[in-house]
């Protein structure tokens, strides 16, 4: 692929986030994606089959962008394992700014418009989402051995869990145009990690 085709695929791409983050998935037509992208319809279809073809592509560029900019995110000097999921909460509290399509997921406003009517895109929406969970789940697993190994409840749960309760904060967002319930949400969700490791106890024996 020339750099030029390179360019012309990443903005495509780059659209396809802007776009469907603000409008949604079925709402979104392929000509505005090319608008926003500067691009012919030719262009388009010169890189993708179709809307859905984009569609799986970018859950897949997604993940490439969020998965650096969490690897850049301060949490991950702390050397407490519990001090980074908690460090991680509050990033993820700390993004929710701007308009309610610059913070909100673009795999999760997917997936649930086209879980049942596109296998291929809820399965790329799906690994999107799992492939977060197993790196915030790293940590979880070194925290829950440190400061609670005998719980019942595993790794993997809970970072889905925290992915679930931000899902339904981007919900609440877009329900109030606005992110004071999200970040209500993140609150609630630190308390409950705290609370689950019962780290007050836990530092007082370290």
């Amino acid at each position: 692929m020339t750099t030029a085709s390179q360019d012309a695929r990443s903005r495509l791409l780059e659209a396809a986030l802007k776009v469907i983050r603000t409008k949604g998935y079925t709402a979104t037509r392929v000509e505005e994606i090319c608008a926003e992208a500067g691009l012919s319809k030719g262009a388009f279809f010169h890189h993708f089959a179709s809307k859905e073809e984009l569609a799986v592509e970018a859950a897949a560029y997604w993940s490439e962008r969020t998965g650096s900019f969490f690897r850049a995110a301060p949490y991950h000097a702390h050397r407490d394992p519990l001090d980074r999921v908690l460090g991680y909460i509050d990033f993820r509290r700390s993004i929710l700014r701007g308009e309610v399509p610059q913070f909100t997921c673009l795999v999760g406003t997917m997936v649930q418009e086209a879980y049942a009517t596109s296998p291929a895109i809820r399965e790329a929406c799906e690994r999107s989402i799992s492939g977060h969970a197993a790196e915030v789940a790293k940590d979880i697993a070194l925290a829950k051995r440190r400061y609670a190994p005998r719980a019942s409840w595993s790794a993997e749960g809970l970072a889905l869990h925290t992915q679930a309760v931000l899902q339904g904060a981007f919900i609440l967002a877009k329900a109030r145009n606005g992110p004071r319930l999200a970040e209500e949400s993140v609150d609630h969700l630190r308390r409950y990690v705290e609370l689950l490791f019962n780290r007050s106890q836990s530092k007082e024996k370290s």
